[in-house]
């Protein structure tokens, strides 16, 4: 039987190297059958000082270690413990590197025992769990973790998720075992042992393994196939509807704390009308309203009736969790069968099958990552019904990985004769059968503007979240590259061409010189974009004029007018040219290859070769999607688009990212969403400005459309009792003293941080405030108190930002404005919202910049129209951050005296609920939240 020693350290730092030393061990030895054959712990003496991030992490003081011994007087009771034994710890790494670090001080020789890390073995075998910290770990499992940060405790339950994740390996069918065994030697863990032990107990064992099936030699998790969908008789609506909201068999019966709420109702009939009469219908539900479960109950109904789908789409992923998790299961219930709900989402987000068998029998060339990839996917297929890339928590390079096995290159093998049941076809199949097809407004706007349809037939289509379709819309009718991006195609384009993949046939020599020629024409166009580059990146730098703004997230944004700089125009449209014209040379080299493999298949049946063909195939229509856009951003005939660049400030010299956007993406709506559909209908909790909604209708191509049902439904929620707005009268003029506000700015953040105690969300309109404020508060603010996360200065993505700021008992976060757009942070997590300035759009923006020159062309007020409509959704979108359920209470902290003082301030307050406002000095602020709170 095998023993395993697990170990877990507390230290001063991470870096033995560095001279950071043990201030705690902790041991267990385990038998394999969970048995604990001795447990050992003790703290250690460091010889030096332990830091304070250190203290507050592990509530170990100098003091306790005093009278510690030195890790030489207990090396002789440690270093038994590891003898015949599989030295396990949670990130081997650190521990086995501080472990030989003191072992070889005190004169031993290094452990060089085989190994086990339960991060790589979590990460395989809980390929879907969100993190992999152990402390998530055990609450994701409940296992009892009562001092976490401690040794022996730690150690305590690594060796409680060994035990787990021992028990799911066994599990794990035959065939994937047997996929894992080929990838082992690539893996830090030494789990070959294992995977030969449960293999063998599967091959002679009894169990039938019936929850999966193989499908191109890899186990996957059965398919459950719909069955076509058949109308079911349904009572009147009217009556129907009375007794979902009102009866004791609806609503009522599934949730506890439900209440009776007319403006759900009042959604509820004017979604179903909108359906019923084919109108469009724009529809603003106030926070709490329960807008989702509005339209789903008549959405499901119309599809249930009428035997047609209805397709809903989202702006974000969180909501469609939501939709499908949530509140579909609490809504079927109201129907006589269960509603047909799937999510649908483009070809790349969805794995292919024969394509992951083809790269899976080449594993012996693997780097770790890609193992690791290979290893968590092969689990993952044992477990998910979607094939959703989005469930499985890959590697940094897994994504890169991720692009040679997703369904977007399969469509040509299944062209080719040769079938790939995979994913993306299943996803069709079920939205061919549903009642209700939930995807997001990228696809969405996908499927309206190319030929080729994105989503499955549909007529009648809810759109959730539509404050954001213009935005949206706006990107997908224009273009988006970059320079990194395009060096990811070229290292794409790179991969296909290995001579490696094409040894197995005889190909003639033709073959191989356009191979040799398609890797030159790949080095010539990294040189050339590198080139184009630098020239714009510098040209960018270089510019004085105006023209030049920041973007959100701090990088330099420069307007493109060919009458303003026809000489840099010309000399990057020429350089553009080159590179495109190494991009030409490459699809003709591969396309010669193409027809190659393609004579080679007639003579020959092997199923790599359609792989390489679809491959092949795919890369040359990327050739093609990059030279048609690159072609089109500089081509500057087109009056309807704005263009401009954005470099990083501090970035590499050749950061660069290229925009074009429709100068007005309504007309393109009109035309391709709303005179094509039957019924469209947009929700959201802010869609109106000063109470109308003529905003809206004007961005989204609605303002002519006659057959357009409006409503505005007012949130249950008590704001009088619920928030505080604040204005403070006191704060330096911006304009006039930018560093004075800063400071002052700071000053009231830390004040107001120390009444709320931190759970205070400041959102900015530029991104230089923000940074400036940021160093500030770093300077007085101690991490011990508050810790202070700020978009763009720390590490880490929207999402990954807010779980830090949830994670910590008192923290602030700054935002830019895209940071108000869909973040949910409910309840006690959030009790301050700051808005450090009223957020219009900086005027040097570049969409902004043409549209004002446009308006004013046109004899219309630009601010009123479209600058000041804009700020004041967006203000309400921020304003609705701070108030998430009936309980909720907070303050909103707006440091802009504009609010009080400028004529266009009353539109900003009266298209917010009646709230109590207070105009004072920031103390008197402060003493009010701190009664008030």
């Amino acid at each position: 039987m095998k023993r395993f020693a697990i170990v877990d350290l507390e230290t001063t730092g991470n870096a033995a190297s560095k001279g950071d030393r043990i201030i705690e061990i902790g041991v267990v030895v385990m038998e394999e059958n969970g048995t604990i054959v001795e447990e050992f712990s003790s703290l250690v003496y460091p010889e030096k000082d332990i830091p304070p991030f250190i203290r507050s992490l592990t509530g170990i003081e100098n003091d306790d270690v005093l009278d510690a011994p030195l890790f030489s007087e207990i090396v002789e009771d440690v270093y038994p413990l590891f003898q015949h034994a599989f030295i396990v710890a949670h990130n081997i790494e650190f521990d086995l590197g501080f472990l030989n670090d003191e072992l070889t001080r005190c004169g031993y020789q290094p452990l060089h025992n085989p190994i086990i890390d339960t991060v790589e073995f979590a990460r395989i075998l809980m390929p879907t769990s969100p993190t992999f910290k152990l402390g998530q770990l055990a609450e994701r499992l409940e296992m009892g973790h009562d001092r976490p940060h401690r040794a022996l405790s730690d150690a305590q339950v690594t060796a409680d998720l060994l035990l787990y994740l021992l028990k799911e390996l066994q599990r794990l069918p035959e065939r994937t075992i047997h996929h894992l065994l080929k990838i082992e030697g690539k893996l830090k863990s030494d789990f070959r042992e294992f995977f030969l032990k449960y293999l063998e107990e599967k091959r002679y064992g009894t169990n039938p393994e019936s929850d999966v099936m193989l499908k191109h030699g890899i186990a996957v998790r059965k398919q459950v196939h719909e069955r076509e969908s058949k109308t079911v008789q349904l009572p009147a609506f009217d009556t129907w509807k009375t007794q979902v909201f009102e009866g004791e068999n609806g609503l009522e019966s599934l949730l506890p704390d439900y209440e009776v709420r007319k403006g759900q109702q009042e959604m509820t009939s004017s979604v179903k009308r909108a359906l019923e009469e084919n109108k469009h219908a724009i529809i603003e539900a106030g926070a709490g309203t329960g807008k989702s479960v509005a339209y789903l109950l008549s959405a499901a109904f119309q599809a249930m009736q009428s035997g047609r789908r209805v397709v809903i789409s989202t702006h974000t992923t969180s909501l469609q969790k939501q939709l499908l998790e949530e509140e579909i299961p609490k809504v079927e219930r109201m129907f006589p069968r269960p509603i047909k709900a799937v999510l649908y989402k483009g070809k790349a987000h969805y794995i292919s099958l024969i394509h992951f068998h083809y790269e899976l029998e080449r594993s012996y060339q693997d780097n770790y990552d890609i193992a690791l990839t290979k290893a968590m996917i092969l689990v993952w297929l044992t477990k998910t019904r979607t094939g959703d890339v989005d469930e499985i928590q890959l590697p940094s390079n897994g994504r890169q990985f991720w692009h040679k096995v997703s369904s977007e290159q399969s469509s040509k093998t299944v062209r080719l004769g040769f079938t790939d049941d995979s994913f993306y076809q299943w996803a069709q199949e079920k939205a061919a059968q549903a009642d209700l097809v939930i995807t997001n407004h990228a696809l969405l706007c996908m499927d309206i503007m190319k030929e080729e349809s994105a989503l499955p037939d549909y007529e009648h289509v809810i759109i959730d979240e539509a404050h954001h379709l213009e935005a949206v819309a706006s990107r997908y009718f224009g273009v988006r590259m970059n320079y990194r991006e395009l060096q990811r195609y070229l290292t794409q384009f790179g991969e296909i061409l290995h001579k490696s993949l094409y040894k197995e046939w005889s190909l003639q020599e033709d073959f191989y010189t356009n191979l040799i020629k398609g890797q030159q024409s790949i080095d010539e166009a990294k040189e050339e974009l590198s080139h184009l580059s630098r020239y714009i990146y510098q040209s960018v730098k270089k510019q004085k004029r105006l023209g030049k703004g920041k973007s959100d997230i701090g990088r330099t944004q420069l307007l493109l007018k060919p009458g303003e700089m026809p000489a840099f125009i010309d000399t990057a449209k020429e350089m553009s040219h080159r590179f495109l014209a190494m991009i030409k040379k490459l699809i003709v080299h591969m396309g010669r290859m193409e027809e190659q493999l393609r004579m080679q298949l007639a003579v020959k049946e092997d199923y790599s070769i359609p792989i390489l063909l679809s491959r092949l195939n795919n890369q040359i229509d990327v050739c093609h999607q990059i030279r048609s856009q690159l072609i089109h951003y500089f081509d500057f005939t087109r009056e309807e688009e704005v263009k401009w660049v954005e470099i990083e400030g501090e970035g590499a010299v050749n950061a660069i990212y290229l925009f074009s956007e429709p100068y007005d993406v309504a007309h393109l709506l009109e035309q391709r969403l709303f005179k094509r559909k039957s019924s469209a209908i947009l929700t959201s909790a802010t869609l109106t400005t000063d109470g109308s909604f003529d905003y809206i209708r004007k961005s989204l191509g609605m303002k002519g459309l006659a057959n357009t049902m409006e409503a505005a439904i007012p949130s249950p929620y008590q704001f009088k009792e619920q928030v505080q707005l604040m204005v403070p009268n006191d704060f330096p003029n911006i304009k006039s003293e930018p560093d004075a506000f800063i400071e002052a700015l700071s000053e009231a953040i830390y004040s107001v941080a120390e009444v709320t105690k931190g759970r205070m969300l400041v959102l900015f309109t530029s991104y230089e405030m923000l940074r400036q404020t940021y160093s500030l508060l770093k300077e007085f603010i101690d991490p011990e108190e508050f810790m202070v996360f700020a978009q763009g200065v720390s590490s880490g993505s929207r999402d990954r930002l807010k779980k830090n700021f949830q994670a910590f008992d008192q923290a602030i976060l700054l935002g830019t404005s895209s940071f108000w757009e869909g973040v949910d942070i409910p309840g006690e997590d959030l009790s301050c919202l700051m808005m450090v300035r009223l957020p219009f759009q900086p005027p040097d923006q570049p969409i902004q910049s043409i549209r004002n020159e446009r308006m004013q062309k046109e004899g219309k007020n630009s601010f009123m129209e479209k600058s000041l409509p804009h700020a004041i959704i967006r203000f309400k979108q921020g304003f609705g951050r701070l108030i998430r359920s009936s309980s909720d209470r907070g303050i909103v902290f707006i440091c802009d005296q504009r609010l009080m003082e400028a004529r266009y301030g009353k539109y900003f307050l009266n298209s917010l609920p009646e709230v109590p406002v207070s105009y004072e000095s920031t103390r008197q602020l402060i003493n009010k939240i701190d009664k008030w709170l």
